[in-house]
């Protein structure tokens, strides 16, 4: 007996104080498919929700907007939010470079890796961030990558549930990119998590296959932009290599607290050839404070 038929037969054991002639009937019209499509379908989701070994990595990944008001993250509400306004005038920067005047100067424009010199500075704050205010556009969609494999961060912050991510398809273990990219209840937001710890996570990044992945997401969609919460940049190799990659880099600065010879210690690590910004974070701000935020 397949699962389907085990949970309704289950269902019509439930039920047949009521109508046990009816239970049989749709049981035998589901048996030979003949049952209207619409039901079929929900009572196809219904069990494998509720089925230990049922397919559930294609559930889109629902974000509370209540908790990312609460954390201090962009939300898709039209209240005015101070901090909507410092991201998009980061990420009005980097989608011209991407899209606009600066395209055709840059070699994958649209794939963007956001680091800090070392951790704790609030990169994975910034990743989020700017893919939430990216996703508000009318006519551009982003993928979200953790790819700090080794810390990741971005399933616990916005209360991902673990499925299998970056790790699982750089192992071989899904096929298709496809299968690791989540659509999520925010329009134009999808997102790749980092995926189950490894202890080739080092290797895993600087393999063939996730220079053919980075190849594939500039390339694949004409409209995307792809962000990369990356690994701090310094005495971390992996970052160095996944650098090359891109086509722009954010680095994360924290006010009073990242070392002048840090920074210059991170940029002096990247391809000298990346469209290079700096976000400064955990600024004290006044009224006329915004994030800081310097050319390229």
């Amino acid at each position: 007996m397949s699962t389907i038929e085990k949970a309704l037969q289950k269902q019509r054991e439930k039920n047949q104080q009521g109508s046990a002639d009816q239970a049989q009937e749709e049981t035998a019209a589901t048996a030979a498919g003949n049952s209207p499509a619409e039901n079929t379908a929900d009572k196809v989701e219904q069990v494998q929700a509720a089925s230990p070994n049922g397919n559930n990595k294609r559930e889109p990944i629902v974000i509370d907007q209540k908790e990312l008001k609460e954390k201090g993250l962009i939300t898709d509400s039209t209240e005015r939010q101070k901090i909507k306004d410092e991201f998009r005038y980061i990420k009005r920067k980097l989608l011209n470079n991407a899209f606009g005047s600066g395209a055709s100067s840059l070699e994958n424009g649209n794939l963007v890796m956001v680091s800090s010199g070392k951790p704790n500075e609030g990169k994975t704050f910034v990743s989020i961030n700017l893919a939430l205010s990216i996703a508000l556009e009318q006519d551009k969609t982003v993928l979200l990558i953790d790819a700090d494999v080794i810390r990741p961060s971005i399933s616990t912050e916005l209360n991902i549930s673990p499925r299998k991510g970056l790790v699982e398809y750089l192992l071989g273990e899904v096929s298709n990119v496809s299968e690791v990219i989540y659509n999520t209840s925010i329009n134009n937001l999808k997102i790749i998590p980092a995926g189950e710890p490894h202890h080739l996570t080092s290797e895993l990044l600087t393999s063939d296959k996730m220079s053919q992945l980075t190849q594939e997401l500039a390339n694949r969609y004409g409209d995307r932009m792809v962000i990369f919460d990356s690994p701090p940049l310094i005495e971390v190799n992996e970052s160095q290599v996944l650098a090359n990659l891109m086509g722009q880099a954010l680095v994360v600065v924290e006010e009073s607290h990242s070392k002048i010879a840090d920074i210059q210690k991170a940029v002096d690590s990247l391809n000298e050839d990346l469209a290079i910004g700096f976000v400064i974070n955990k600024a004290v701000q006044t009224q006329k404070d915004m994030y800081g935020y310097y050319g390229y």
